[in-house]
């Protein structure tokens, strides 16, 4: 990961609808963003799934109702061949290949394959072999925690790190799991929350609609946005409706960058920009009348104005009741 930066993972998730011309052409809208990393799912549905589980109700609502989850994902399954042409199609583009591995046969896959960094989803916080098995990797962690409690995502911290993960590894990311997220619901100062508590590097994987709380995120210190995006909203699947589309995911990764410059780097001091504005905005001692040599400068006979080339009037006191030098006309510079 990038230091000093926010660390922009354009999440394509699911959204390729198993092809890997469409997974192609979110990678190349990815890079085209300025995204640092692109991201998709690794999962084998006979492993993560029963064949009796429901749909979430947002999922049902953009897919065929009768279509059980077991089935609406064995279509998007990516196989290993098919993740090996997507890395190289990703190391073409100059974008970071991730996905996130739902099931232990994926993150042996993703191992393999050599990724550096593993993504854990919110749904897998509390499956302890799951994150026993991605900690002994000691590979880079991005940690989700949708739909948890402190207590938990501090419950999967300690199985991390006891398997051999250190601390300064694991990114923990502030997420709702609810595609999309109603505004009332971000509760954006959690992310602050578990950075504080945990002392563990934050950042936020988002659902909301819009770009708003991702810029939020980033100007509050996050370091590292995950927002899905699609090619087209109006697409059949289950995540394309609470997903960007590429001119939003632009706009989105312009104005995180934008927020970057502007923090700065918190030292109070006159930019290069506006140093030549000092002279110009600022005022100096002048004379209000006529002064003759040999004259004491008083309240009477001394003013501050523009241009604020002369003393710094922030000197006044020093110089009431001192003695002229020369001769000044009105508004001249009085000389130090």
């Amino acid at each position: 990961m990038k230091l000093n930066k926010v660390f922009i993972i354009a999440e394509a998730g699911v959204n390729h609808n198993g092809s890997i011309d469409l997974a192609k052409r979110l990678i190349d809208a990815a890079a085209i963003s300025g995204a640092d990393a692109v991201k998709f799912q690794t999962f084998k549905a006979v492993n993560m799934v029963s064949k009796a589980a429901p749909k979430a109700d947002y999922q049902k609502k953009v897919t065929t109702p009768s279509e059980s989850q077991f089935d609406m994902l064995k279509k998007l399954e990516l196989d290993s061949v098919t993740h090996k042409e997507l890395i190289n199609y990703c190391k073409e583009k100059d974008i970071m290949f991730l996905s996130t591995p739902f099931d232990h046969d994926s993150i042996a896959l993703l191992s393999e394959l050599g990724l550096k960094i593993f993504k854990i989803p919110s749904g897998e916080i509390t499956n302890l072999p799951y994150l026993r098995h991605i900690g002994s990797l000691n590979k880079k962690i991005i940690l989700s925690t949708g739909m948890s409690s402190l207590k938990e995502v501090g419950d999967a911290l300690e199985i991390l790190t006891q398997s051999g993960t250190s601390i300064e590894n694991i990114t923990v990311l502030h997420a709702n799991t609810m595609y999309p997220t109603p505004m009332e619901d971000v509760n954006l100062n959690a992310m602050k929350t578990i950075g504080d508590f945990f002392k563990v590097k934050f950042g936020y994987s988002d659902h909301t609609l819009g770009i708003e709380v991702d810029i939020a995120a980033a100007s509050m210190g996050a370091t590292i946005i995950e927002k899905h995006f699609t090619l087209d909203k109006l697409m059949d699947g289950p995540d394309h409706k609470a997903s960007l589309e590429p001119d939003e995911l632009q706009a989105m990764v312009t104005a995180i960058r934008n927020i970057e410059k502007a923090l700065g780097d918190g030292i109070k001091q006159p930019t290069v920009s506006e140093k030549p504005n000092i002279s110009v905005a600022r005022k100096s001692i002048v004379a209000s009348r006529l002064i003759k040599k040999g004259e004491i400068f008083t309240e009477d006979n001394l003013a501050v104005k523009r241009p604020g080339k002369g003393v710094n009037p922030m000197q006044w006191d020093l110089f009431l009741g001192s003695i002229a030098t020369k001769d000044y006309q009105l508004d001249e510079l009085i000389q130090s």
